[in-house]
């Protein structure tokens, strides 16, 4: 009786009844100290409430104030969070977009902090003898534990590895060297990417998704490395992502329905992430964005401080016809829900695209057009409650396309296939003029369309423009017109840091380190790469002496 009562846990703890973002552990002490065994036999009500964390940290992981879901945006060419002149914000999302990275900045506290907690959730349920007779729970742990240290490998790279909730009091890991970490998750994503199920259900991992991560993880491989000298790690994904497109999935007929509150029923969804009404709210996009005025167009009631906003550059790559264009972003004269223009202070509300700098003077209120990729509620709750489509199927085309023209075709299929997947992406965003959709191989391969370059005003309002600029443009980066199209599908999804780490120029150096955007300058130093990965954030090193710093941060 047990047994079963285990096998069914993972399936129904994820129940909105069963979770809460309130499951932290007390921050006065180090994570580590959770991870000390008691020597405890769990009964099955404890085993209820001690699944809730393996789930709720991936929420607060993801959605936690300066979560995954910034990270991996801010850090991006994509958009930012300037100081907003006579509002606030600015100083650690500067740092963030100018890659001024330090080990005090709060969102290397969220991830760290949330992953581990997952992570001690999982050991503390394998270790149950009445876990462990469950087969496919254990796989499913195994699986998440897998992610979250997929997760914290991708952004620090030396990392504690345990898999034991036995530990003796007052114990401490140390990090252990990549090598070690990749090793492990290859063989433990192997072990387990067929015994996790091929049922796909929000929130609960499955075959397909474990694909997905060892599909993440090949991908990676030799930018995590910074080694270009073997291409079987491309093939290596191919042979993942094939299992994930012979699944169960279908392109979902509208972009947006996979940023809907409830993407329960989108075809698309591989692996999602479930937020509930009452039970598990994360997503801020709308109270972080939106200025307090601009609330009116949707009946939103919640906070807002209109924070962040896109950079031109970006929005400047857009094809006119491209509706993802418009799916994801408001600029312009803003209106309420009964479409009477919205004043603040007497003046139109007008998102304008172009902004000014990061902090200097930085920029004012109505700058910078806004994210309205994620569906904002009427009430108090906005994108609160929003899913998060963590793997879609769109993810593993185009992934298949970029490994596929890395390696001029593989298996029977070519660089034209490539093309083939990107376009039928693209085709949905398309539909009133569908010859636009097509990508050829010339264009995937050719540079990007990005005018990447420093291009900052820091003139005030009334005053003559100032402009600071560079032209680096993108002719450079190698398959350029593939990084556009990642970036077009892929915005506000957590993909954009890897990409552009991912992704190089002819003189060797990543997209990341080597160009300049908006405020953030180009390191002039080729083989500067420090930048690849973050510092260790300062309460961990000093709560485990054990940690070494990341090379090239201070403690």
């Amino acid at each position: 009786m047990k047994s079963n009562l285990y096998k069914s846990l993972l399936g129904t703890v994820i129940g909105a009844s069963m979770l809460s973002l309130n499951s932290c552990t007390d921050l006065s002490e180090t994570i580590y100290s959770e991870l000390a065994s008691e020597k405890y036999e769990f009964t099955d009500k404890d085993a209820a409430a001690m699944f809730a964390p393996v789930y709720s940290s991936l929420r607060s992981l993801y959605w936690g104030w300066n979560g995954y879901a910034d990270v991996m945006d801010e850090t991006s060419d994509l958009w930012t969070t300037p100081l907003r002149i006579g509002v606030g914000w600015g100083d650690l999302y500067i740092a963030m977009h100018e890659h001024n990275f330090h080990s005090q900045i709060d969102h290397l506290w969220t991830e760290w902090q949330y992953a581990y907690e997952g992570i001690n959730a999982c050991n503390k349920l394998l270790a149950d003898k009445a876990v462990q007779e469950a087969e496919t729970s254990v796989a499913q742990l195994r699986a998440y534990r897998a992610l979250y240290y997929y997760i914290l490998f991708d952004l620090f790279r030396n990392i504690p590895l345990d898999t034991t909730y036995d530990h003796p009091t007052g114990w401490q890991p140390e990090q252990a060297k990549p090598q070690e970490v990749w090793d492990f998750l290859i063989t433990e994503l192997n072990d387990i990417k067929d015994k996790c199920g091929d049922e796909v259900r929000m929130g609960e991992i499955n075959n397909y998704a474990v694909h997905m991560i060892l599909a993440k993880m090949y991908l990676n491989h030799n930018a995590w490395f910074n080694d270009h000298s073997d291409d079987s790690y491309y093939q290596k994904c191919i042979d993942e992502l094939n299992q994930v497109l012979a699944g169960p999935f279908a392109l979902a007929p509208n972009y947006s329905d996979n940023f809907k509150e409830d993407i329960s029923t989108s075809p698309e969804i591989i692996f999602g992430i479930p937020f509930e009404y009452l039970y598990a709210g994360g997503n801020y996009y709308a109270n972080k964005w939106m200025n307090e005025a601009g609330r009116a167009t949707w009946g939103f009631t919640g906070w807002a401080t209109g924070g962040s906003a896109a950079l031109p550059q970006f929005l400047e790559t857009y094809d006119p016809d491209d509706t993802r264009f418009t799916d994801c972003w408001i600029e312009g004269e803003q209106k309420d829900m009964n479409g009477n223009t919205i004043y603040v202070d007497g003046k139109p509300l007008n998102y304008t695209r172009e902004i000014r700098s990061t902090d200097n003077p930085g920029c004012y209120p109505m700058e910078g057009a806004r994210l309205v990729k994620y569906e904002i509620k009427t009430g108090d709750w906005g994108t609160s409650y929003d899913d998060v489509p963590f793997f879609r199927l769109a993810d593993a085309k185009m992934m298949k396309a970029e490994c596929l023209l890395r390696l001029g075709g593989y298996n029977g299929e070519t660089e034209e296939d490539a093309a083939r997947l990107v376009t039928q992406v693209r085709a949905r965003a398309f539909r009133d003029n569908p010859e636009k959709a097509t990508r050829t191989v010339a264009q995937l391969k050719g540079g990007s369309v990005y005018k990447y370059g420093h291009r900052e005003n820091t003139a005030k309002q009334d005053e003559p423009d100032n402009w600071v600029t560079t032209e680096e443009g993108g002719a450079d980066i190698i398959l350029g017109g593939l990084l556009d199209d990642l970036a077009w599908e892929f915005v506000a999804e957590h993909h954009r840091r890897q990409d552009l780490i991912r992704f190089r120029m002819t003189n060797g150096q990543n997209v990341f380190n080597g160009k300049s955007w908006f405020c953030k300058d180009r390191k002039e130093d080729v083989n500067d790469n420090h930048c690849d990965i973050f510092p260790i954030h300062k309460t961990f090193l000093e709560g485990n002496l054990k940690l070494k710093q990341n090379p090239g941060y201070g403690g």
